[in-house]
């Protein structure tokens, strides 16, 4: 396998890598996810307590749980599409299949989670997840791909 091949299968690797990490938070039964979650927003509300003591763990932990969707799809979506132009698809093909495979990965997701105990599918989290994907795809597009082209302008 030539040296270019290993890094499009490395890459392709790091895809199915954080899909499953997202299936396996998602396969989480209700109660061992909210108590994860309540962990992580509990770190978070003690920094923030140092700037408003009034923030609590119940006040925070369904937008942390939130941020957490939004975060783990624009993940997705910089990876996604680093890996498709690694492969070769480039231009707007390239930028819409990754969108599309996003979307489609968070409907999954959700309709998954209709048979974990104590979750329910949320259109809602879709949105979330999906607009997460878009803002990575987008900064993929607009920061590293610019970047890139700036870096290579100057070496010519």
């Amino acid at each position: 396998m030539t040296k270019a091949n290993q890094r499009k299968l490395l890459i392709l690797l790091a895809v199915v890598f954080w899909m499953a990490i997202i299936f396996k938070l998602s396969a989480q039964p209700g109660e061992q996810s909210n108590i994860l979650s309540a962990k992580v927003t509990t770190v978070i509300v003690r920094l923030a307590q140092q700037f408003r003591p009034d923030v609590n763990v119940v006040s925070l932990n369904y937008f942390i749980r939130k941020c957490a969707h939004f975060l783990a799809y624009l993940v997705l979506g910089i990876i996604v599409l680093f890996a498709m132009r690694r492969i070769g698809l480039m231009g707007k093909q390239s930028v819409v299949f990754t969108l599309l495979l996003c979307i489609g990965y968070a409907i999954t997701d959700e309709l998954h989670q209709a048979f974990v105990p104590g979750r329910t599918p949320k259109l809602l989290d879709v949105l979330i997840d999906s607009s997460g994907a878009s803002l990575g795809i987008s900064i993929y597009v607009l920061f590293v791909e610019n970047r890139w082209k700036e870096l290579k302008q100057k070496r010519l």
